[in-house]
């Protein structure tokens, strides 16, 4: 879901160049001459072109370098403040086991996803450009329309995720400059809503949403990578730092025990095992990226076939990923263990000192959020007016654009009615829900136990099976059902671990009257 940037090789027509054509006169076009008989071609496919790739469209020029930082900065996100508190869950033994758990599942079920970017034979297969084209490709049937629909509600509720993270660091940010300038006092006159925050970020979201092709500000995507690399470090730092001064690390083999008293109240055996389940899930969406995988193979130039370079850069981004992840986690849970370690690492480290660092950490993450949120919505704005346009092309409701001068600026802006009431109406929806469940831990939770099995396991794996015409009840087959089942029944049980920690927080929450 990543929108194309301006590094990534632009497509100018979707058919097979045709050497014969035209075209031919105005490019230098090289076509690689016919083999020998018996020659081994095997591992060669062939040139069509010095400018074009075999589909017609401009050389790719990808490699296993840009594919593994495009895979780095996607999976970077928002997700690694939640997981100091997942391992304060889990403990130290079964926390980093279960992450690195994670990352082999995710590095495996890739690997095979990467090997469905071309239909039948991996060197001239036909390509697929996206996950749904893949699933549509290897599978077909109703099974595409599912995978769509969760695509989709798995990107609304990243929208609702997106706003409450944001909504909370600016609240922090707010809280902090209180706190300092009352030198540390006063805490219950800096509580803050956080309602008004979601609607500052919900009126921002408006406005970029209106954009009707985000490549235009493909600037944004990368500010939104940098920012997400700035403050996952700050929370890293921040995190050395506290366990040197507790001259120690802190936290239990197994995690919080039962009968630690923490915010929510005493932990009972039943919230034991609901907030074991909801780390799996914390710890499922820090590493959710199947979705774009496609995409980013799509910018990989070949020979060597483009599935061998992906799993190369997937091996190398998953070991990076998983390093930082556990260096994040394990340093947020060393520096507050078991009762204290909070849902987002940035804000248990206090509010006065360093309060400007802190700032700089939360400003970040507004920023990077700003971003991401149009990274994952675009594409579903795109579905839903692409296939409006298609069934009423003669309303002019739907099909009709203005041109409007913004003064001062005298940038010139394209409206469309259908287009601005119905983003508008999505991210109003979007900071609603999020103001009445305000709970980013188990939003996060939700998200990452409700896309892994489906989009990271199950259509990765059948694609593979189909793919690859694997027999049932071989012994690949059946590696394959186990693997899939098993993920199944995680995700399974940390949605339940999510869903009942939002029913616990609801019991003592008032909508649209939370306070930070």
């Amino acid at each position: 879901m990543l929108p194309r940037s301006r590094t990534l090789p632009p497509r100018i027509h979707d058919s097979v160049l045709d050497e014969n054509r035209e075209a031919r006169s105005y490019f230098q076009i090289e076509t690689q001459p016919k083999t020998q008989q018996g020659s081994d071609t095997s591992n060669h496919p062939p040139e069509y072109s010095k400018c074009f790739d075999d589909d017609g469209r401009l050389k790719r020029t990808g490699t296993m370098w840009t594919a593994s930082s495009h895979i780095i900065t996607a999976v970077i996100g928002s997700g690694v403040l939640s997981l100091a508190w997942a391992i304060a869950q889990l403990g130290w033994i079964a926390g980093p086991t279960v992450m690195i758990l994670f990352a082999f599942v995710i590095y495996y079920t890739s690997s095979l996803l990467s090997d469905c970017y071309r239909t039948g034979d991996p060197i001239t297969g036909k390509r697929n450009y996206t996950y749904t084209d893949a699933v549509k490709s290897c599978l077909g049937g109703a099974k595409v329309k599912i995978c769509g629909a969760i695509q989709y509600v798995n990107l609304f509720g990243v929208a609702i995720g997106y706003t409450i993270a944001a909504s909370i660091s600016m609240a922090a940010i707010k809280k902090s400059n209180c706190l300092h300038a009352k030198k540390g006092k006063g805490d219950d006159k800096c509580q803050m809503s956080t309602n008004m925050y979601m609607m500052i970020f919900g009126i921002t979201e408006i406005l970029f949403s209106q954009i009707p092709d985000f490549d235009q500000v493909w600037w944004l995507s990368i500010v939104a990578a940098v920012m997400s690399f700035t403050y996952s470090t700050v929370g890293l730092s921040l995190g050395i730092a506290q366990v040197a001064e507790n001259k120690g690390f802190r936290g239990s083999p197994l995690g919080i025990s039962i009968g630690s008293i923490t915010k929510a109240g005493t932990v009972t055996p039943t919230q034991k095992v609901w907030r074991n389940l909801q780390a799996l899930g914390d710890i499922a969406f820090a590493y959710s990226y199947s979705i774009i995988l496609i995409e980013i193979q799509d910018t990989i130039k070949s020979p060597p076939a483009e599935n061998k370079t992906m799993k190369k850069a997937t091996l190398l981004s998953i070991a990076i990923t998983t390093l930082f992840y556990l260096l994040c986690g394990c340093m947020g849970y060393g520096a507050f263990g078991d009762v204290e370690t909070p849902g987002n690492l940035l804000t248990g480290f206090g509010f006065y000192n360093p309060y400007w660092l802190l700032d700089i950490a939360n400003l970040a993450i507004v920023v990077h959020l700003v971003g991401a949120y149009q990274v994952y919505c675009q594409p579903l704005f795109a579905f839903i007016e692409k296939r409006s346009s298609k069934r009423w092309p003669n309303n002019e409701f739907i099909t009709h654009e203005y041109e409007a001068t913004i003064p001062l600026l005298g940038f010139k802006l394209k409206l469309n009615l259908f287009r601005l009431i119905w983003r508008t109406v999505f991210v109003i929806s979007t900071t609603v829900i999020s103001m009445l469940m305000p709970f980013f831990n188990d939003v996060v939770g939700i998200l990452g136990a409700f896309g892994f099995w489906p989009l990271t396991v199950y259509f990765p794996v059948e694609m593979y099976i189909a793919q690859k015409k694997i027999r049932r009840w071989t012994g690949r087959w059946v590696g394959l059902q186990v693997l899939s089942l098993s993920c199944l029944v995680v995700s399974l049980a940390a949605a339940c671990g999510s869903v009942a920690g939002v029913i616990l927080d609801l019991k003592n929450y008032h909508p649209f009257k939370s306070t930070y």
